[in-house]
């Protein structure tokens, strides 16, 4: 399990070449934090190296890299997806995509050789990536009247969470909150406390999510 209150991530994608007994392997690593963002990914490579002999790939996806998946692109089972996604979860990365493309050389490298090979190629391009710490922020909603907003924003300032947003109602205002994760349950329960307050986890109007 990835740290509770962030995670580390590419910031900008890294190759890497190697060579075994012939055959070439260029390994990509790229940041992607959706399925829909590593289809594009691989959409793109199999155009450019269409006459590839396989484009194996691994990732890891979500805040807590509970997301993973492996493909062997017909080499032998687990003789590449895995060694590559074994490589991304050494470095504790989420929302990392690694394809490995393969041409073959005409020397059969046998199961160990291949995890040998696709274990190196996503190490070296993993090795020099530049890395971007992404901070998990939980949403807290509190609604209240007038008189007794400044409650949740008084506890608020002690506990440095942030004012994300904000708007007013008929008998008052609703404020979205942003604050790490770990920290969450601690203020709710606070906040909690205070009856003449509304608390609910996530913001109940418009989504509350912070841009990274």
């Amino acid at each position: 399990m990835l740290d509770s209150d962030f995670y580390w991530t590419l910031k900008t994608a890294n190759e890497a070449q190697i060579r075994e007994k012939g055959s070439k392997f260029f390994a990509f690593a790229m940041p992607a934090n959706s399925e829909e963002m590593v289809r594009k990914h691989l959409e793109q490579l199999r155009k450019v190296y269409f006459d590839a002999t396989h484009h194996c790939y691994a990732y890891v996806l979500g805040q807590d890299g509970l997301k993973q998946r492996a493909n062997d692109d017909g080499e032998p089972n687990h003789s590449a997806g895995t060694p590559i996604l074994n490589q991304i979860k050494a470095k504790q990365l989420s929302d990392t995509l690694v394809v490995v493309v393969r041409y073959y050389g005409g020397t059969k490298l046998g199961v160990s050789g291949l995890i040998q090979a696709y274990k190196q190629a996503s190490a070296e391009a993993l090795a020099n990536a530049v890395l971007e710490k992404v901070v998990i922020q939980t949403e807290v909603n509190v609604s209240a009247g007038f008189e007794h907003i400044n409650l949740a924003l008084n506890l608020a300032k002690k506990m440095q969470a942030k004012v994300h947003k904000q708007h007013y109602t008929e008998n008052g205002m609703k404020v979205c909150f942003l604050l790490p994760r770990s920290e969450t349950e601690t203020f709710y329960v606070q906040l909690s406390d205070i009856h003449v307050l509304k608390v609910a986890l996530g913001c109940s109007e418009t989504p509350c999510g912070e841009e990274r």
